[in-house]
């Protein structure tokens, strides 16, 4: 199940699903460690002698944001309970704090005892093997720990705090865990349990007829006893309803950093720009690493998670980011590229949040033959997005700093790895991480990095390093018209391949990565040969049902839903549909021109999940979300494209 509501600080990421259930919590990283490991972490009601999950049939509920925050706005009732719930969700902007507000309404005309349960289903550090969790009568809460791994779960409301708790075993020697103590309104009170454990607390209301109570609930994060309880007295202290309101302002300010023209985009497009921007920012650890996502359901399906750092996926969020006016965020992810870029000057296939090596696919030998196991494009990206980082920052001290140990050796590295006979990079994985050979995409990202590595030279006066990328840069494109161009299709190869005899052999699969040929600079987009490749794109790449959008490539296998190739050529991808809106703008010469890329844009807002969250892709049958959600690049892209509709709209009225 995708994740429906996100948040964040840096160092703390919490996901809920779609029956507001608690299934992500990541500490110290954002990606790692996962203490919770797609459990569910449920909320229970007992009222007139009825239990209920707020998550199975009778429930309904609506799941959104407060406007322009990181705190959640959702709402669950019950009509055969007579009970309805107002939550508001947020993780503190500093502090490792998760703090929820449930505003508790009794629906009937009597007097009525309302218990709340909240279940803890940790799993700390990923694995159940050797948890504690306590009662701890001192401070009245429930603790989870392990090693330098603590927990502490709170709540008040003004009829007082934790009425019941009880602590216990899940899934071993029979035993399924105390969330089953709850569905009587009574837990038991067992004080401490360790191994594979869980535990439960319930409080207790009285409602007047019609009467509303508010509860509020809480969960510090720390390295050991002293500091969630000092946590825990912070949110004392500081009043949790205070908290909350600190939290809105803080967000809310952060993400109207600039008074933002949308010219004539929707409010829809608008608030799903910010919301982008919050969700983004959840997304990125304090240490620079940009997450792809962190929906454990991918876990089910794959046996692995999207929890890496991808160079690609980050460089183009960090690219995004930086458009939009956002370097202190990005500068930490410059840093850590410095920091994993290997000796030979290249990066690997993806990282974790740590900035050790991800897992991976790619193999180090093939055939008996050493090869690298890189897909070429991720070192390509970050320098083009560097670049644009100092075009819209002018941080020059900063530059200095990673000119020699990220962008000379990149660059160096890029100028050495490539094919005598074609000009053009040696083979390597594509983009989507599927297929060796050598790419249109990737070839346009190593022109698009050369380039900006010939810019970085000429800041510092690098005469030698000036001609000698600039040189290669040109050979590179060179080989791009001469190989990967098909004048028989009319538009460009996805890519080529070499046989044993040395000759080429084209992939002429039809590819929306082609785009990358205008977005990197290799040529205009209103060049006749990218006209005719994105026109191509649009033409054999959208999906012709109800829901529309653009596939990958032809035939794309990765959750398929159809084999009606014609009608279906793969699964919508926002981040595909979104390329095809960037061409458009890039090439609009008139107001008029722009609208294409508007409808594109509101497309994607018109395909959010109900939280307003964007998925990787989408059923090309019912729209609803498949593969992880939300996927950092799916609203990176989403703001870029934003800000490329506004600046060209911008540069048309003056």
């Amino acid at each position: 199940m995708p994740r429906y509501l996100v948040l964040g600080n840096g160092k703390m990421l919490v996901n809920f699903d779609q029956g507001l259930n608690m299934r992500d919590l990541y500490y110290p990283y954002v990606g790692a460690e996962n203490h919770i490991n797609g459990n569910k972490n449920r909320i229970g009601i007992w009222v007139d002698n009825s239990f209920s999950w707020i998550d199975e049939e009778g429930w309904k509920r609506e799941l959104g944001y407060l406007k322009d925050t990181l705190v959640t706005q959702a709402t669950a009732w019950c009509e055969e309970l007579g009970v309805s719930l107002s939550m508001n969700d947020a993780v503190h902007f500093r502090h490792n704090v998760y703090l929820k507000r449930v505003t508790v309404s009794n629906l009937k005309a009597s007097t009525r005892e309302v218990r709340i349960f909240f279940t803890h289903d940790f799993s700390i550090n990923g694995t159940e093997v050797g948890d504690t969790a306590l009662y701890d009568p001192t401070v009245d809460a429930i603790y989870h720990y392990k090693r330098d791994r603590y927990f502490l779960i709170n709540g008040i409301s003004s009829q007082g705090g934790i009425y019941q708790y009880s602590v216990g075993i899940k899934r071993f020697a029979g035993a399924e865990g105390t969330w089953r103590d709850a569905e009587d309104g009574h837990l038991e009170g067992n004080p401490i349990a360790q191994g594979s454990v869980d535990s439960a607390i319930s409080f207790r209301i009285i409602l007047e007829p019609y009467q509303t109570e508010e509860l509020y609930y809480w969960i510090a994060v720390g390295r050991n006893f002293q500091e969630v309880r000092q946590k825990n007295q912070y949110v004392f202290d500081k009043k949790p309803s205070r908290l909350l309101e600190r939290i809105k302002t803080y967000w809310r300010t952060w993400v109207h950093k600039y008074d933002r023209d949308f010219a004539d985009l929707s409010p829809k497009i608008m608030d799903l720009f910010h919301l982008s921007l919050l969700v983004v920012r959840t997304q990125v650890d304090q240490g620079g690493a940009i997450i792809a996502a962190n929906d454990t359901d991918i876990l089910k399906v794959a046996r692995d998670h999207y929890s890496y750092m991808w160079p690609r996926d980050g460089a183009l969020v960090a690219w995004a980011l930086d458009r939009a006016g956002y370097p202190e965020i990005t500068s930490s992810f410059y840093r850590f590229c410095q920091d994993i870029l290997t000796e030979g000057g290249y990066l690997l296939h993806k990282y974790n949040p740590d900035g050790s090596v991800g897992s991976s696919w790619h193999p180090w030998i093939r055939e008996g033959e050493f090869q690298l196991p890189i897909q070429e494009d991720e070192t390509a990206l970050v320098l083009i997005a560097l670049w644009y980082h100092y075009r819209y920052h002018r941080n020059f001290e900063f530059i200095e700093f990673l000119y020699k140990p990220l962008v000379r050796k990149a660059a160096n590295f890029m100028v050495e790895y490539r094919d005598p006979s074609t000009g053009l990079p040696k083979e390597s994985y594509d983009l989507w991480e599927e297929r060796r050979g050598i790419f249109t995409f990737t070839a346009a990202a190593v022109y698009g990095a050369l380039k900006a590595a010939a810019n970085f030279a000429r800041l510092f006066n690098d005469r030698i390093r000036i001609e000698r990328y600039e040189e290669a840069a040109a050979e590179v494109k060179k080989g791009i018209l001469n190989y990967l161009y098909s004048r028989e299709l009319n538009r460009f190869l996805r890519g080529i391949y070499f046989n044993e005899k040395g000759e080429i052999i084209p992939d002429v699969t039809l590819e929306s990565s082609l785009y990358g040929i205008f977005a990197f600079g290799v040529l205009e987009a209103n060049d006749p040969r990218v006209v005719s490749t994105m026109n191509a794109i649009e033409k054999g790449l959208w999906v012709k049902t109800q829901v529309g959008g653009v596939a990958r490539y032809t035939n794309d296998y990765y959750f398929r839903k159809s084999d009606d190739i014609k009608t279906v050529p793969g699964n919508p991808w926002v981040i595909c549909t979104l390329w095809l809106a960037d061409w458009y703008i890039a090439k609009a010469t008139t107001e008029a021109e722009l609208q294409r890329a508007r409808m594109l844009l509101e497309w994607v807002a018109d395909h959010t999940m109900e939280s307003g969250l964007l998925p990787e892709q989408l059923h090309p049958y019912t729209g609803e979300p498949e593969s992880v959600a939300p996927l950092t690049w799916s609203h990176g892209t989403f703001i870029s494209s934003v800000l490329a509709y506004v600046e060209k709209a911008r540069s048309m009225r003056f």
